[in-house]
């Protein structure tokens, strides 16, 4: 009864967080995104799999969901992340930030734009600035930090992780 409860919360919560109900599996997960994999590369190759995320043409720059105007770097010559995620949700989205994070702070930033149905696992590398490494740890993460869905709607992190400011390029 009480695991029932909790997930009828949970449930209520994400109708409330994004407008629109999650499917069964997505009302117990943390984000609306899960993510299979996350490569931080110092290196200059496209991991077998993964292909260009978005890139419009000239600089690429955006409004973060911290308020902040940041800056992707380009693939080439740079450092790569590649993220391999699905959406998780019943509804489409359009665009996702997601946070490259180690040691608890914010470290990286990556934009990806299109169309990202329900349940298609997406493998997609970004740029990275070299001043991301070194990461000195063994375990950094990809976490969402905003999507914005087909329908306009927009979901923001609960639990945005520490900002590190010296990743604004000013």
């Amino acid at each position: 009864m009480m695991n029932n409860l909790r997930k009828l919360g949970l449930a209520l919560a994400s109708v409330m967080a994004v407008g629109f109900p999650l499917s069964a599996h997505a009302a117990t997960s943390r984000h609306p995104v899960k993510v299979l994999a996350c490569d931080a590369d110092r290196g200059h190759f496209m991991l077998p799999g993964y292909i260009p995320g978005y890139y419009p043409p000239g600089p690429y720059f955006w409004s973060d969901v911290y308020g902040y105007r940041y800056h992707q770097d380009s693939l080439g010559g740079n450092p790569t992340l590649g993220i391999d995620y699905v959406n998780e949700m019943t509804a489409t989205m359009k665009e996702i930030e997601f946070g490259l994070v180690a040691r608890g702070r914010l470290v990286a930033e990556v934009r990806d734009v299109g169309t990202f149905s329900p349940g298609v696992q997406i493998k997609h590398k970004f740029g990275l600035s070299p001043n991301v490494f070194p990461l000195r740890t063994a375990f950094a993460r990809c976490v969402p930090l905003r999507i914005t869905f087909a329908n306009g709607t927009v979901w923001k992190n609960p639990h945005l992780p520490a900002l590190r400011r010296s990743i604004y390029k000013l």
